[in-house]
Protein backbone atom coordinates (compact mmCIF):
# COMPACT_ATOMS: atom_id res chain seq x y z
CA UNK A 1 0.00 0.00 0.00
CA UNK A 2 1.50 3.67 -0.67
CA UNK A 3 2.46 5.77 2.15
CA UNK A 4 3.33 3.16 4.33
CA UNK A 5 6.57 1.70 5.74
CA UNK A 6 7.68 -1.41 4.60
CA UNK A 7 7.68 -3.67 8.11
CA UNK A 8 10.85 -5.78 7.97
CA UNK A 9 10.28 -9.50 9.19
CA UNK A 10 11.75 -10.78 12.23
CA UNK A 11 14.16 -12.58 9.99
CA UNK A 12 15.23 -9.46 8.39
CA UNK A 13 16.04 -8.10 11.35
CA UNK A 14 17.96 -10.57 13.28
CA UNK A 15 20.50 -11.29 10.21
CA UNK A 16 20.96 -7.11 9.94
CA UNK A 17 21.79 -7.26 13.73
CA UNK A 18 24.37 -10.15 13.18
CA UNK A 19 25.95 -8.86 10.20
CA UNK A 20 26.42 -5.59 12.24
CA UNK A 21 27.78 -7.86 15.24
CA UNK A 22 30.09 -9.02 12.91
CA UNK A 23 31.61 -5.77 11.49
CA UNK A 24 31.92 -4.27 15.23
CA UNK A 25 33.55 -7.41 16.27
CA UNK A 26 35.72 -7.79 12.91
CA UNK A 27 37.22 -3.87 13.70
CA UNK A 28 37.26 -4.79 17.80
CA UNK A 29 39.30 -7.42 16.62
CA UNK A 30 41.91 -5.83 14.01
CA UNK A 31 42.24 -3.22 16.58
CA UNK A 32 43.28 -5.57 19.30
CA UNK A 33 45.51 -7.17 17.64
CA UNK A 34 47.39 -4.05 16.26
CA UNK A 35 47.59 -2.98 20.11
CA UNK A 36 48.67 -5.96 21.12
CA UNK A 37 51.73 -5.78 18.08
CA UNK A 38 52.24 -2.28 18.60
CA UNK A 39 52.72 -2.96 22.62
CA UNK A 40 54.92 -5.34 21.70
CA UNK A 41 57.36 -3.80 19.65
CA UNK A 42 57.70 -0.98 21.83
CA UNK A 43 55.19 1.52 19.64
CA UNK A 44 54.24 4.48 22.57
CA UNK A 45 52.43 6.43 20.07
CA UNK A 46 49.16 8.88 19.86
CA UNK A 47 47.56 5.96 17.72
CA UNK A 48 48.11 3.75 20.23
CA UNK A 49 45.93 6.02 22.76
CA UNK A 50 43.09 6.38 20.10
CA UNK A 51 43.05 2.39 19.27
CA UNK A 52 42.80 1.61 22.61
CA UNK A 53 40.25 4.50 23.66
CA UNK A 54 37.72 3.11 20.83
CA UNK A 55 38.29 -0.40 22.41
CA UNK A 56 37.91 0.52 26.03
CA UNK A 57 34.85 2.84 24.99
CA UNK A 58 32.89 -0.48 24.52
CA UNK A 59 34.79 -2.84 26.80
CA UNK A 60 36.32 -1.08 29.79
CA UNK A 61 37.16 -3.95 31.65
CA UNK A 62 40.27 -5.17 29.40
CA UNK A 63 43.20 -4.91 31.66
CA UNK A 64 45.85 -5.48 28.94
CA UNK A 65 44.45 -2.56 26.70
CA UNK A 66 44.60 -0.11 30.61
CA UNK A 67 48.03 -1.17 31.32
CA UNK A 68 49.29 -0.55 27.44
CA UNK A 69 47.84 2.98 27.51
CA UNK A 70 49.40 3.94 31.22
CA UNK A 71 52.29 2.52 29.04
CA UNK A 72 52.20 5.24 26.86
CA UNK A 73 51.04 8.35 28.92
CA UNK A 74 54.50 7.19 31.26
CA UNK A 75 56.08 7.40 28.07
CA UNK A 76 54.44 11.13 26.56
CA UNK A 77 55.34 12.44 30.33
CA UNK A 78 59.22 12.13 29.42
CA UNK A 79 58.21 13.95 26.24
CA UNK A 80 56.14 16.77 26.68
CA UNK A 81 55.84 20.50 29.28
CA UNK A 82 53.96 19.84 32.12
CA UNK A 83 50.89 22.42 30.93
CA UNK A 84 50.73 19.53 28.30
CA UNK A 85 51.03 16.52 30.67
CA UNK A 86 48.18 18.30 32.61
CA UNK A 87 45.99 18.33 29.31
CA UNK A 88 46.59 14.88 28.37
CA UNK A 89 46.02 13.38 32.00
CA UNK A 90 42.58 16.22 32.22
CA UNK A 91 41.48 14.46 28.83
CA UNK A 92 42.34 10.95 30.26
CA UNK A 93 40.00 11.85 33.10
CA UNK A 94 37.09 12.88 31.10
CA UNK A 95 37.94 9.76 28.81
CA UNK A 96 37.67 7.65 32.06
CA UNK A 97 34.56 9.30 33.05
CA UNK A 98 32.80 8.28 30.23
CA UNK A 99 33.86 4.60 30.88
CA UNK A 100 32.42 4.75 34.32
CA UNK A 101 29.14 6.20 32.90
CA UNK A 102 28.94 2.35 30.91
CA UNK A 103 30.02 0.21 33.73
CA UNK A 104 30.04 1.81 36.81
CA UNK A 105 31.41 -1.10 38.66
CA UNK A 106 34.48 -1.22 36.16
CA UNK A 107 37.86 -2.70 38.52
CA UNK A 108 40.31 -1.20 35.47
CA UNK A 109 38.16 2.13 35.18
CA UNK A 110 38.62 3.07 38.67
CA UNK A 111 41.88 2.19 38.91
CA UNK A 112 43.28 4.08 36.03
CA UNK A 113 41.41 6.93 37.88
CA UNK A 114 42.85 6.59 40.79
CA UNK A 115 46.39 6.50 38.74
CA UNK A 116 45.76 9.30 36.91
CA UNK A 117 44.65 11.46 39.82
CA UNK A 118 48.19 10.69 41.51
CA UNK A 119 50.13 11.53 38.49
CA UNK A 120 48.44 14.91 37.46
CA UNK A 121 50.46 17.75 38.27
CA UNK A 122 47.79 19.99 39.04
CA UNK A 123 45.41 17.88 40.19
CA UNK A 124 41.41 19.16 40.98
CA UNK A 125 40.16 16.88 44.01
CA UNK A 126 36.93 19.16 44.80
CA UNK A 127 36.09 17.79 40.89
CA UNK A 128 36.88 14.38 42.08
CA UNK A 129 34.88 14.77 45.51
CA UNK A 130 32.16 15.72 43.22
CA UNK A 131 32.64 12.39 40.79
CA UNK A 132 32.10 10.37 43.90
CA UNK A 133 29.02 12.23 45.09
CA UNK A 134 27.40 11.61 41.82
CA UNK A 135 28.10 8.15 41.52
CA UNK A 136 26.67 7.51 44.78
CA UNK A 137 24.02 8.94 43.95
CA UNK A 138 23.03 6.23 41.55
CA UNK A 139 24.70 3.58 43.34
CA UNK A 140 24.82 4.36 47.19
CA UNK A 141 26.69 0.76 47.83
CA UNK A 142 29.45 1.39 45.13
CA UNK A 143 32.43 -0.09 46.78
CA UNK A 144 34.62 0.77 44.06
CA UNK A 145 33.78 4.31 43.98
CA UNK A 146 33.77 4.41 48.36
CA UNK A 147 37.19 3.25 47.90
CA UNK A 148 38.18 5.87 45.55
CA UNK A 149 36.59 8.21 47.84
CA UNK A 150 38.97 7.44 50.54
CA UNK A 151 41.89 7.92 48.45
CA UNK A 152 40.26 11.16 47.63
CA UNK A 153 40.15 12.48 50.99
CA UNK A 154 43.63 11.53 52.00
CA UNK A 155 45.27 12.90 49.04
CA UNK A 156 43.20 15.98 49.29
CA UNK A 157 43.24 16.04 52.94
CA UNK A 158 40.16 16.67 53.62
CA UNK A 159 38.48 17.26 57.30
CA UNK A 160 36.99 14.24 59.24
CA UNK A 161 34.40 15.87 60.40
CA UNK A 162 33.10 17.19 56.88
CA UNK A 163 33.26 13.49 55.79
CA UNK A 164 30.86 12.57 59.12
CA UNK A 165 28.74 14.94 57.82
CA UNK A 166 29.01 13.50 54.34
CA UNK A 167 28.21 10.37 56.09
CA UNK A 168 25.15 12.14 58.46
CA UNK A 169 23.36 13.28 54.73
CA UNK A 170 23.77 9.71 53.55
CA UNK A 171 22.16 8.18 56.55
CA UNK A 172 19.40 10.25 57.03
CA UNK A 173 18.42 9.68 53.43
CA UNK A 174 18.42 5.93 53.36
CA UNK A 175 19.05 3.92 56.91
CA UNK A 176 19.72 1.43 54.85
CA UNK A 177 22.81 2.62 53.38
CA UNK A 178 25.57 0.42 55.11
CA UNK A 179 28.32 1.27 53.78
CA UNK A 180 27.83 5.11 55.26
CA UNK A 181 27.60 3.17 58.19
CA UNK A 182 30.49 1.57 57.91
CA UNK A 183 32.54 4.50 56.82
CA UNK A 184 31.19 6.08 59.34
CA UNK A 185 33.05 3.44 61.90
CA UNK A 186 35.50 4.73 60.53
CA UNK A 187 35.75 8.07 61.34
CA UNK A 188 34.59 8.66 64.86
CA UNK A 189 37.41 7.16 66.53
CA UNK A 190 39.33 9.31 64.79
CA UNK A 191 37.00 12.52 65.45
CA UNK A 192 36.05 11.62 69.08
CA UNK A 193 38.85 8.93 71.04
CA UNK A 194 37.93 7.45 74.51
CA UNK A 195 40.19 7.66 76.63
CA UNK A 196 43.59 5.58 76.54
CA UNK A 197 43.39 2.11 78.67
CA UNK A 198 43.75 2.28 82.21
CA UNK A 199 46.36 0.96 84.41
CA UNK A 200 44.55 -1.96 85.43
CA UNK A 201 42.73 -3.07 82.16
CA UNK A 202 44.12 -6.90 81.13
CA UNK A 203 47.55 -6.46 78.97
CA UNK A 204 46.12 -9.22 76.42
CA UNK A 205 43.17 -7.74 75.56
CA UNK A 206 43.56 -6.54 72.07
CA UNK A 207 45.47 -3.74 70.94
CA UNK A 208 42.44 -3.15 68.45
CA UNK A 209 39.90 -3.05 71.14
CA UNK A 210 41.06 0.02 72.28
CA UNK A 211 42.71 1.50 69.04
CA UNK A 212 38.22 2.27 68.04
CA UNK A 213 37.26 3.22 71.58
CA UNK A 214 34.88 6.35 70.86
CA UNK A 215 34.08 8.60 73.84
CA UNK A 216 31.04 7.85 75.77
CA UNK A 217 29.10 11.50 75.79
CA UNK A 218 29.61 10.98 71.60
CA UNK A 219 28.50 7.36 72.36
CA UNK A 220 25.03 7.90 73.15
CA UNK A 221 24.43 10.38 70.61
CA UNK A 222 25.35 7.37 67.90
CA UNK A 223 23.52 4.95 70.45
CA UNK A 224 20.10 7.66 69.26
CA UNK A 225 20.97 7.96 65.92
CA UNK A 226 21.02 3.57 65.27
CA UNK A 227 18.18 3.49 67.26
CA UNK A 228 16.08 5.24 65.04
CA UNK A 229 17.32 3.74 62.23
CA UNK A 230 16.05 0.13 63.24
CA UNK A 231 12.91 1.04 65.11
CA UNK A 232 12.01 3.05 61.95
CA UNK A 233 12.89 -0.45 60.12
CA UNK A 234 13.70 -3.19 62.40
CA UNK A 235 14.11 -5.97 59.67
CA UNK A 236 17.48 -3.42 58.39
CA UNK A 237 20.43 -5.19 58.73
CA UNK A 238 23.06 -2.27 58.36
CA UNK A 239 21.79 -0.43 61.47
CA UNK A 240 22.05 -3.58 63.85
CA UNK A 241 25.11 -4.06 62.45
CA UNK A 242 26.77 -0.70 63.01
CA UNK A 243 24.90 -1.06 66.42
CA UNK A 244 26.91 -3.79 67.10
CA UNK A 245 30.20 -2.54 66.24
CA UNK A 246 29.25 0.97 68.80
CA UNK A 247 28.86 -1.68 71.33
CA UNK A 248 32.53 -2.94 71.15
CA UNK A 249 32.49 -5.61 69.52
CA UNK A 250 36.26 -7.41 69.41
CA UNK A 251 37.28 -10.95 70.07
CA UNK A 252 39.84 -11.47 72.49
CA UNK A 253 43.29 -11.63 71.72
CA UNK A 254 44.46 -15.11 71.36
CA UNK A 255 47.57 -16.00 74.02
CA UNK A 256 49.05 -18.94 75.81
CA UNK A 257 47.36 -18.92 78.99
CA UNK A 258 48.24 -23.02 79.78
CA UNK A 259 50.73 -25.07 79.27
CA UNK A 260 50.99 -28.80 79.97
CA UNK A 261 53.99 -31.06 79.63
CA UNK A 262 53.49 -35.11 80.00
CA UNK A 263 56.37 -37.50 79.51
CA UNK A 264 55.88 -41.28 78.68
CA UNK A 265 59.20 -43.21 78.49
CA UNK A 266 60.87 -41.54 75.56
CA UNK A 267 58.41 -39.05 74.51
CA UNK A 268 57.56 -35.64 75.53
CA UNK A 269 54.55 -34.13 74.44
CA UNK A 270 54.10 -30.36 75.30
CA UNK A 271 50.14 -29.03 75.03
CA UNK A 272 49.72 -25.13 74.23
CA UNK A 273 46.15 -23.80 74.77
CA UNK A 274 46.27 -22.14 71.34
CA UNK A 275 47.74 -23.42 68.01
CA UNK A 276 51.21 -22.92 67.94
CA UNK A 277 54.79 -23.67 65.46
CA UNK A 278 57.40 -24.82 67.71
CA UNK A 279 59.74 -22.14 65.66
CA UNK A 280 57.65 -19.62 66.51
CA UNK A 281 57.84 -19.85 69.78
CA UNK A 282 61.34 -20.81 70.22
CA UNK A 283 60.10 -23.94 71.86
CA UNK A 284 63.68 -25.77 73.46
CA UNK A 285 64.11 -28.61 76.01
CA UNK A 286 66.30 -28.47 78.77
CA UNK A 287 67.95 -31.77 80.74
CA UNK A 288 69.37 -31.22 83.49
CA UNK A 289 69.75 -27.89 82.56
CA UNK A 290 71.29 -28.41 79.22
CA UNK A 291 70.03 -27.57 75.72
CA UNK A 292 68.37 -30.52 73.81
CA UNK A 293 69.85 -29.48 70.14
CA UNK A 294 68.65 -32.66 68.64
CA UNK A 295 65.30 -32.76 69.08
CA UNK A 296 62.36 -33.51 66.66
CA UNK A 297 59.34 -31.87 67.34
CA UNK A 298 56.16 -32.83 65.77
CA UNK A 299 52.65 -32.19 65.60
CA UNK A 300 50.23 -34.86 67.39
CA UNK A 301 47.77 -34.93 64.83
CA UNK A 302 49.01 -35.08 60.80
CA UNK A 303 46.17 -32.37 59.61
CA UNK A 304 47.23 -29.82 62.42
CA UNK A 305 50.33 -27.54 60.58
CA UNK A 306 50.15 -25.30 63.74
CA UNK A 307 49.44 -27.44 66.88
CA UNK A 308 48.61 -26.90 70.21
CA UNK A 309 50.83 -30.52 71.00
CA UNK A 310 54.04 -30.58 70.35
CA UNK A 311 56.38 -34.46 70.80
CA UNK A 312 59.51 -35.11 70.58
CA UNK A 313 63.22 -31.25 81.41
CA UNK A 314 62.14 -27.98 81.72
CA UNK A 315 60.61 -26.56 78.43
CA UNK A 316 61.51 -23.21 77.47
CA UNK A 317 58.95 -21.08 75.17
CA UNK A 318 59.00 -16.95 74.23
CA UNK A 319 55.82 -14.94 73.94
CA UNK A 320 55.63 -11.56 72.71
CA UNK A 321 59.50 -10.98 73.47
CA UNK A 322 58.52 -12.93 77.36
CA UNK A 323 60.83 -16.18 78.05
CA UNK A 324 59.05 -19.04 80.03
CA UNK A 325 59.37 -22.49 81.24
CA UNK A 326 57.80 -25.38 82.81
CA UNK A 327 59.58 -28.07 84.96
CA UNK A 328 58.97 -31.59 84.87
CA UNK A 329 61.12 -33.02 87.98
CA UNK A 330 62.22 -36.03 88.26
CA UNK A 331 60.09 -39.05 89.16
CA UNK A 332 57.11 -37.01 87.74
CA UNK A 333 54.81 -38.09 84.62
CA UNK A 334 53.44 -34.31 84.18
CA UNK A 335 53.55 -30.72 84.96
CA UNK A 336 51.93 -27.62 83.78
CA UNK A 337 51.89 -24.02 83.95
CA UNK A 338 48.50 -21.90 84.30
CA UNK A 339 47.98 -18.25 84.29
CA UNK A 340 44.56 -17.34 86.71
CA UNK A 341 42.14 -15.75 84.34
CA UNK A 342 38.64 -14.09 85.02
CA UNK A 343 35.93 -15.25 83.07
CA UNK A 344 36.23 -11.80 80.88
CA UNK A 345 39.70 -12.35 80.07
CA UNK A 346 38.97 -16.42 78.98
CA UNK A 347 35.73 -15.06 76.92
CA UNK A 348 35.94 -11.93 76.07
CA UNK A 349 31.84 -11.40 74.35
CA UNK A 350 31.83 -10.43 71.15
CA UNK A 351 30.34 -7.17 72.45
CA UNK A 352 33.33 -6.12 74.44
CA UNK A 353 32.27 -5.28 78.60
CA UNK A 354 32.07 -1.19 78.22
CA UNK A 355 30.29 0.49 81.68
CA UNK A 356 27.03 -2.05 82.99
CA UNK A 357 24.88 1.05 83.48
CA UNK A 358 25.02 1.70 79.66
CA UNK A 359 24.58 -2.22 78.40
CA UNK A 360 21.84 -2.65 80.66
CA UNK A 361 20.08 1.05 79.15
CA UNK A 362 20.97 -0.78 75.44
CA UNK A 363 19.43 -4.29 76.66
CA UNK A 364 16.13 -2.57 77.76
CA UNK A 365 15.89 -0.30 74.88
CA UNK A 366 16.43 -3.61 72.81
CA UNK A 367 13.44 -5.61 74.58
CA UNK A 368 11.01 -2.77 74.42
CA UNK A 369 11.77 -3.14 70.88
CA UNK A 370 11.24 -6.71 70.56
CA UNK A 371 8.36 -6.41 72.31
CA UNK A 372 6.58 -4.94 69.22
CA UNK A 373 8.26 -7.26 67.27
CA UNK A 374 8.68 -10.86 68.52
CA UNK A 375 10.32 -12.10 65.66
CA UNK A 376 12.67 -9.93 64.87
CA UNK A 377 15.79 -12.02 64.49
CA UNK A 378 18.18 -8.75 64.26
CA UNK A 379 16.84 -8.03 67.95
CA UNK A 380 16.64 -11.18 69.29
CA UNK A 381 20.53 -12.12 67.63
CA UNK A 382 21.47 -8.42 69.55
CA UNK A 383 20.05 -9.42 72.99
CA UNK A 384 22.25 -12.31 73.30
CA UNK A 385 24.98 -10.59 72.61
CA UNK A 386 24.09 -8.02 75.24
CA UNK A 387 23.04 -10.65 78.10
CA UNK A 388 26.48 -12.73 77.02
CA UNK A 389 28.33 -8.98 77.50
CA UNK A 390 26.59 -8.20 80.58
CA UNK A 391 26.07 -12.03 82.66
CA UNK A 392 26.34 -14.72 80.43
CA UNK A 393 25.74 -17.39 83.39
CA UNK A 394 22.90 -15.64 84.75
CA UNK A 395 20.96 -15.22 81.63
CA UNK A 396 21.56 -18.74 80.47
CA UNK A 397 17.79 -19.50 80.25
CA UNK A 398 16.90 -16.77 78.03
CA UNK A 399 19.82 -17.56 75.43
CA UNK A 400 18.54 -20.76 74.99
CA UNK A 401 15.08 -19.77 74.74
CA UNK A 402 15.77 -16.93 71.96
CA UNK A 403 18.13 -19.09 70.09
CA UNK A 404 15.36 -21.45 70.10
CA UNK A 405 13.07 -18.42 68.36
CA UNK A 406 16.01 -17.75 66.05
CA UNK A 407 15.78 -21.13 64.47
CA UNK A 408 12.24 -21.12 64.09
CA UNK A 409 11.96 -17.44 62.27
CA UNK A 410 15.76 -17.83 60.49
CA UNK A 411 15.23 -21.17 59.91
CA UNK A 412 17.67 -21.11 56.95
CA UNK A 413 20.51 -20.02 59.39
CA UNK A 414 19.28 -22.89 61.75
CA UNK A 415 22.82 -24.45 61.62
CA UNK A 416 24.48 -21.13 62.45
CA UNK A 417 22.61 -20.30 65.64
CA UNK A 418 22.71 -24.14 66.62
CA UNK A 419 26.43 -23.56 66.63
CA UNK A 420 26.38 -20.11 68.30
CA UNK A 421 24.24 -21.55 70.97
CA UNK A 422 26.79 -24.54 71.53
CA UNK A 423 29.54 -22.15 71.41
CA UNK A 424 28.39 -20.02 74.22
CA UNK A 425 26.90 -23.44 76.15
CA UNK A 426 30.41 -24.83 75.97
CA UNK A 427 32.26 -21.14 77.25
CA UNK A 428 29.60 -21.40 80.43
CA UNK A 429 30.30 -25.21 81.72
CA UNK A 430 34.04 -24.32 81.19
CA UNK A 431 33.23 -21.33 83.74
CA UNK A 432 31.31 -23.34 86.04
CA UNK A 433 33.96 -25.64 86.16
CA UNK A 434 36.96 -23.13 86.11
CA UNK A 435 35.36 -21.85 89.64
CA UNK A 436 34.96 -25.76 90.79
CA UNK A 437 38.85 -26.05 90.01
CA UNK A 438 37.87 -29.76 88.88
CA UNK A 439 38.96 -31.60 85.69
CA UNK A 440 36.12 -32.92 84.83
CA UNK A 441 33.73 -31.51 81.67
CA UNK A 442 30.40 -32.49 81.40
CA UNK A 443 28.02 -31.27 78.87
CA UNK A 444 25.14 -33.69 78.04
CA UNK A 445 21.72 -32.72 76.88
CA UNK A 446 22.74 -29.68 75.65
CA UNK A 447 22.29 -29.74 71.69
CA UNK A 448 25.48 -29.36 71.08
CA UNK A 449 26.13 -29.28 67.48
CA UNK A 450 29.75 -28.39 67.09
CA UNK A 451 32.93 -28.49 69.80
CA UNK A 452 35.01 -25.61 70.45
CA UNK A 453 37.12 -23.85 73.26
CA UNK A 454 39.10 -27.24 73.28
CA UNK A 455 42.17 -25.28 74.28
CA UNK A 456 40.84 -24.38 77.56
CA UNK A 457 40.35 -28.45 78.47
CA UNK A 458 44.29 -29.19 78.35
CA UNK A 459 43.80 -30.81 82.04
CA UNK A 460 40.70 -32.20 81.45
CA UNK A 461 40.74 -36.35 82.33
CA UNK A 462 37.12 -36.71 81.54
CA UNK A 463 34.45 -35.67 79.10
CA UNK A 464 30.82 -36.41 79.03
CA UNK A 465 28.98 -34.77 75.91
CA UNK A 466 26.41 -37.45 75.61
CA UNK A 467 23.09 -36.54 74.42
CA UNK A 468 23.78 -33.81 72.11
CA UNK A 469 23.95 -33.62 68.17
CA UNK A 470 27.99 -34.21 67.48
CA UNK A 471 29.03 -35.64 64.20
CA UNK A 472 32.45 -35.48 64.42
CA UNK A 473 35.31 -35.11 66.99
CA UNK A 474 37.49 -32.80 65.13
CA UNK A 475 41.50 -33.02 64.89
CA UNK A 476 41.62 -30.18 67.54
CA UNK A 477 40.34 -32.92 70.39
CA UNK A 478 43.59 -34.49 69.93
CA UNK A 479 45.12 -32.00 71.85
CA UNK A 480 43.70 -33.47 75.37
CA UNK A 481 46.87 -35.11 76.73
CA UNK A 482 45.22 -35.57 79.69
CA UNK A 483 42.06 -37.58 78.50
CA UNK A 484 41.34 -40.49 80.54
CA UNK A 485 37.63 -41.33 80.35
CA UNK A 486 35.81 -40.23 76.82
CA UNK A 487 31.73 -40.82 76.94
CA UNK A 488 29.92 -39.84 73.77
CA UNK A 489 26.94 -41.51 73.47
CA UNK A 490 23.67 -40.61 71.98
CA UNK A 491 25.07 -38.16 69.29
CA UNK A 492 25.51 -38.58 65.60
CA UNK A 493 29.02 -39.38 65.51
CA UNK A 494 30.35 -40.71 62.05
CA UNK A 495 33.87 -39.18 62.48
CA UNK A 496 36.76 -40.10 65.27
CA UNK A 497 39.36 -38.36 63.58
CA UNK A 498 40.14 -36.23 66.79
CA UNK A 499 40.98 -39.25 68.84
CA UNK A 500 44.50 -39.89 68.27
CA UNK A 501 47.69 -40.23 70.07
CA UNK A 502 45.80 -39.77 73.52
CA UNK A 503 48.56 -41.61 75.94
CA UNK A 504 46.14 -41.51 78.53
CA UNK A 505 42.86 -42.70 77.22
CA UNK A 506 41.66 -46.06 78.78
CA UNK A 507 37.47 -45.90 78.38
CA UNK A 508 35.43 -44.84 75.27
CA UNK A 509 31.49 -44.76 74.94
CA UNK A 510 30.34 -43.82 72.02
CA UNK A 511 27.37 -45.88 72.11
CA UNK A 512 24.43 -45.01 69.43
CA UNK A 513 26.18 -43.22 67.10
CA UNK A 514 26.49 -43.90 63.52
CA UNK A 515 30.21 -45.31 62.97
CA UNK A 516 29.58 -47.60 60.29
CA UNK A 517 32.87 -48.41 58.64
CA UNK A 518 36.09 -49.86 60.51
CA UNK A 519 38.40 -47.12 58.66
CA UNK A 520 36.29 -44.91 61.48
CA UNK A 521 38.13 -46.58 64.01
CA UNK A 522 41.76 -46.36 63.08
CA UNK A 523 42.63 -43.16 65.32
CA UNK A 524 42.03 -45.17 68.00
CA UNK A 525 45.09 -47.74 67.27
CA UNK A 526 47.22 -44.29 68.38
CA UNK A 527 46.27 -44.31 71.68
CA UNK A 528 48.24 -47.40 73.87
CA UNK A 529 46.63 -47.48 76.96
CA UNK A 530 43.05 -48.24 75.45
CA UNK A 531 41.31 -50.78 77.26
CA UNK A 532 37.03 -50.48 77.12
CA UNK A 533 35.92 -49.27 73.87
CA UNK A 534 31.39 -49.28 73.94
CA UNK A 535 30.11 -49.29 70.17
CA UNK A 536 26.40 -50.79 71.10
CA UNK A 537 24.01 -49.43 68.95
CA UNK A 538 26.90 -47.80 66.29
CA UNK A 539 25.80 -49.89 62.37
CA UNK A 540 29.36 -51.08 62.49
CA UNK A 541 28.50 -53.80 65.29
CA UNK A 542 25.87 -55.64 62.05
CA UNK A 543 29.38 -56.65 60.85
CA UNK A 544 29.73 -60.38 61.61
CA UNK A 545 33.47 -60.68 61.55
CA UNK A 546 33.66 -57.14 63.67
CA UNK A 547 35.07 -58.83 66.85
CA UNK A 548 37.92 -59.75 65.43
CA UNK A 549 38.79 -57.06 63.18
CA UNK A 550 38.43 -55.15 66.05
CA UNK A 551 40.83 -57.58 67.75
CA UNK A 552 43.44 -56.97 65.28
CA UNK A 553 43.21 -53.24 65.12
CA UNK A 554 42.72 -52.69 69.13
CA UNK A 555 44.99 -55.47 70.44
CA UNK A 556 44.80 -53.09 73.60
CA UNK A 557 41.36 -53.68 74.45
CA UNK A 558 40.06 -55.83 76.84
CA UNK A 559 36.34 -54.88 77.22
CA UNK A 560 34.56 -54.76 73.81
CA UNK A 561 30.68 -54.14 73.80
CA UNK A 562 28.73 -54.75 70.78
Amino acid sequence: MHGRVKVKSTAQQEEEKRKEREKKLKFYVTARDVCFSKRKEGVLDEEGLQLTQQLLSSNPDFSTLWNYRREILTHLETVREEDDVQKIYESELSFVECCLKQNPKSYGSWHQRGWVSARLPRPDWARELSLCDRCLSLDERNFHCWDYRRVVVRMSGVAVDQELRFTDRLIGSNFSNYSSWHYRSTLLPLLHPGPPKPAHEPTHASPQTHAHRVCEEQLLKEYELVQNAFFTDPNDQSAWFYYRWLLGRAEREEMISCVYVGREEERVAVCFSKPVHAESVGLMLFLDGKPQQRVEWRTVHPRLRHSPVWHNLTVHWTEKHTHRDCALYTGRTESWCRDSATDQELFRSELSVEKTSVLQSELQSCNQLQELEPLNKWCLLTIILLMRALDPLGYEKETIAHFQTLKEVDSMRSSYYADLCSKFMIENTILKMEYAEVRVFSISDKKLSTLCHLDQLLLVTHINLSSNELRRLPPQFSMLQCLEVLEADNNSIEDLEGVYQLPKLEDISIKNNNISKMEDLVPLASCPKLRRLDLRGNPITQSADIRSDLADLLPSVTDLLL
